[in-house]
């Protein structure tokens, strides 16, 4: 039995720039996002209340400006579960970054039309 997963909260939009420092300068100074944090290679976020934008170069990203990125609770069990329907991933979940208070995992997907997608998670960090 296949566990049960919906995606419906988007946690992430990744835009494709042209040149991140210019448009992280646009988005922080003349639009008035709170800036969030740089992550190489070339990545930018921002605080869009319960969304994260995510500014990038479009390398790796074979259509489309955007990429839709759901918030799922349990990565590992929401990978299984959508593999198991047929979705077909790019890669397994994989830690991508170590923020202070939880890891962010995400796996990549593609959907009927070659779109890239993904799942993410933020983890908890244990309490030491």
């Amino acid at each position: 039995m296949t566990a049960e997963v919906t995606l419906s909260h988007i946690g992430q939009i990744g835009v494709s720039v042209k040149d991140v420092e210019r448009a992280t300068a646009f988005y922080r100074d003349r639009l008035g996002l709170r800036y969030l944090f740089t992550a190489p290679p070339g990545l930018s976020f921002f605080d869009c209340s319960d969304v994260r934008l995510m500014l990038s170069r479009p390398e790796g990203q074979p259509h489309g400006n955007s990429i839709l990125y759901f918030r799922v609770p349990d990565i590992q069990a929401a990978h299984g579960a959508l593999a198991g329907r047929g979705v077909r991933f790019h890669d397994a979940p994989r830690l991508i970054a170590q923020m202070e208070s939880y890891d962010l995992w995400m796996a990549f997907f593609y959907d009927s039309e070659d779109n890239m997608m993904a799942i993410m998670s933020e983890v908890p960090k244990a309490k030491q």
